[in-house]
């Protein structure tokens, strides 16, 4: 009885130590010093996507001291305030004992910070980025001054120039910062910064790229990590489209090319049709919603075809035995095509990432329409051909 007893104790003993150890671990202190502070209190609030919340809070003794603690699993954004003017941001990870000092009247801009890495590279961006916008303001200021009195002259232009190598040295600043530091949050807050005209600092998508993919993996559990992979992802396909736009415009058509064999193993290319009003769609024999479509198609096909309809369907399935067996299921009389290994590079030239998708293209090969369904696409081919 004895034995079992103790060995409950250690048991119990052992569990309070590891638990009070994992707390231990995650546990931040901020000890700080404001001189000549006239506020009572001041506050830490956590710094989310779509704003801040509440986090801890403290007094300021006579001698401005203050002491917050929180909690963090892994690098977190605090704003660390003493009124809606007077912040900063703070990057507080597990573990940290930090020491902040500052002034009241230059609390934004000038303090000093210790014992959190997160924070100090914070600080070091927001500094560079403050003297750029400083040094641009005062350049312009003396443009426009000099504006309203010459008009124009080499120190305008000079000026310009300087402007410039401002705005290009920041970028420099932060792309390196960032190829320094992939693995940390901090870079975050650099793809994200702006100039005072709202412009981005960082644009090479390269960079952020890089960045995105290494700090989603790092922290796969932070909002800031998440949004920016997000974002970038939606960056990308925003540049994918407009590549395919360059092209259409490079080559002169609206709609480019396609060529693919039919079931028969002839090569069909879509602009052989051109003089009449294409429906390109992309589907798959296995997948239902394909199939749903495909007798809407097949009324429309009727009705219209006559009057310089076609449909040139483009399949992304790998099964040839399916693909085929599904177009004499489906009763499809107009130009099916596909390669059998998935049609990546048209479903990449279109940037399709769903199917059933369609274009609808009119009899120059342009573009004028997409995923027109169901009653849409009577309508707008009513429209046309009638």
């Amino acid at each position: 009885m004895y034995k079992a007893v103790q060995k409950s104790v250690i048991i119990v003993i052992a569990f309070a130590f590891l638990t009070s150890g994992c707390n231990k671990k995650t546990n931040f202190v901020v000890d700080g010093v404001v001189s000549n502070c006239p506020v009572s209190k001041i506050y830490l609030e956590k710094l989310e996507i779509n704003g801040s919340t509440p986090y801890d809070s403290s007094k300021i003794d006579s001698k401005g001291r203050f002491t917050l603690k929180g909690n963090a699993s892994q690098p977190t954004f605090f704003l660390l305030k003493l009124n809606n003017q007077k912040f900063i941001t703070l990057l507080l990870d597990s573990s940290e004992n930090v020491s902040f000092s500052a002034d009241f009247i230059n609390f934004s801009k000038d303090y000093n910070i210790k014992g959190s890495a997160g924070s100090r590279k914070v600080q070091a961006l927001n500094r560079q980025l403050m003297q750029t916008n400083s040094k641009i303001d005062s350049l312009e200021s003396l443009i426009n001054i000099t504006t309203a009195i010459t008009g124009s002259g080499e120190k305008i232009e000079g000026w310009k120039k300087e402007i410039e190598q401002v705005y290009n040295d920041q970028e420099e600043f932060s792309k390196k910062f960032i190829t320094d530091n992939p693995f940390s949050l901090a870079s975050v807050l650099a793809i994200y910064q702006k100039f005072n005209d709202g412009s981005y600092i960082v644009q090479d998508l390269h960079t952020i790229k890089i960045a995105a993919s290494a700090l989603h993996s790092m922290f796969p559990n932070s909002e800031h990590a998440t949004t920016l992979y997000e974002d970038t992802k939606k960056i990308m396909q925003t540049i994918r489209n407009e590549e395919v736009r360059k092209f259409i415009e490079d080559t002169g058509m609206n709609s480019p090319e396609i060529v693919l064999p039919n079931p028969s193993g002839k090569e069909m290319a879509l602009s052989s049709l051109k003089g009449k009003v294409v429906l390109l769609h992309f589907w798959s024999a296995l997948d239902r919603n394909s199939r749903i479509i495909n007798p809407v198609l097949r009324e429309n096909y009727q009705r219209f075809h006559p009057k310089g309809f076609e449909i040139y369907q483009v399949s992304i399935d790998t099964s040839r035995t399916a693909w085929q067996q599904a177009i004499a299921a489906d009763g499809l009389n107009w130009i099916n095509v596909g390669d059998m290994e998935g049609s990546i590079q048209a479903l990449s030239t279109y940037n399709i990432k769903t199917v059933p998708s369609n274009y609808l293209i009119d009899r120059e090969g342009f573009i004028i329409a997409k995923d027109l369904k169901g009653p849409a696409l009577y309508k707008k081919l009513n429209e046309i051909l009638n």
